[in-house]
């Protein structure tokens, strides 16, 4: 028997594939889709406040939908940091390696691809979320702290020991280098998710504007001055 293309069962069968194909794909979208919505509800409300059963409805899924992909609040949470941030310390340490440029330009670099990756994001309420909360989370805290503070503050240390290695930064203080380096993102964060409260409200903050006046301060302490003659 020879069936026609335009057949009933033919058409039937298509559709039946089609939906499996699209089931499919919503499957796989599935663990992203509620990373987005948890990390929007994190941002939003904190760790404490956010419900599991808040993602589940915000990605569209149910409940147990949610625990066949993250087992607890706690593991989520840990998915979205590092789908957000610590995911991406082997391809920011791949940068450092490959950098050509001298150790102001990549420290600009720096600094400016992290407001363009996270600070201008959602990502840069999680910094916001773990100085208010992490007291309460110790898991939570030093999960963080592995996965996100040691690494970051590592890479800043390379960057400044770049810096003095090439005679282009005068040596510093390693752990408070670092500091310097993280004030001014911790404070823009600070502001972002907080309505611009931390600033002054008659001067509108431009991000990329404050960046720039904070590099200018930075980099003129870190550059190696010529030596002065000495006087007769």
């Amino acid at each position: 028997m020879v069936i026609k293309k335009n057949c009933p069962v033919v058409a039937l069968c298509q559709v039946v594939s089609n939906e499996r194909a699209k089931r499919e794909r919503r499957k796989e979208a599935r663990p992203g889709e509620l990373l987005a919505a948890a990390l929007d509800l994190f941002v939003e409300k904190g760790f404490a406040a956010t419900r599991v059963e808040e993602v589940a409805q915000r990605a569209g899924v149910s409940k147990g939908t949610l625990f066949l992909y993250f087992s607890s609040k706690e593991e989520l949470f840990k998915a979205v940091v590092r789908a957000n941030i610590s995911g991406r310390f082997t391809e920011w340490s791949n940068e450092l390696e490959t950098y050509e440029g001298s150790s102001e330009d990549l420290v600009r670099y720096c600094m400016n691809s992290w407001w363009e990756r996270i600070g201008s994001t959602k990502a840069s309420g999680i910094p916001k979320l773990m100085m208010s909360e992490a007291g309460n989370f110790p898991e939570i805290a030093k999960f963080y702290q592995e996965e996100v503070l040691l690494p970051g503050s590592a890479l800043i240390k390379r960057i400044l020991q770049r810096g003095v290695d090439r005679g282009e930064f005068t040596a510093v203080d390693p752990v408070y280098g670092v500091y310097t380096i993280l004030a001014p993102m911790i404070f823009l964060a600070m502001w972002k998710h907080s309505s611009g409260s931390c600033g002054d409200p008659s001067v509108p903050l431009n991000p990329e504007q404050y960046i720039a006046a904070q590099l200018n301060t930075i980099l003129q302490g870190l550059s190696v001055r010529p030596a002065m003659p000495n006087k007769a």
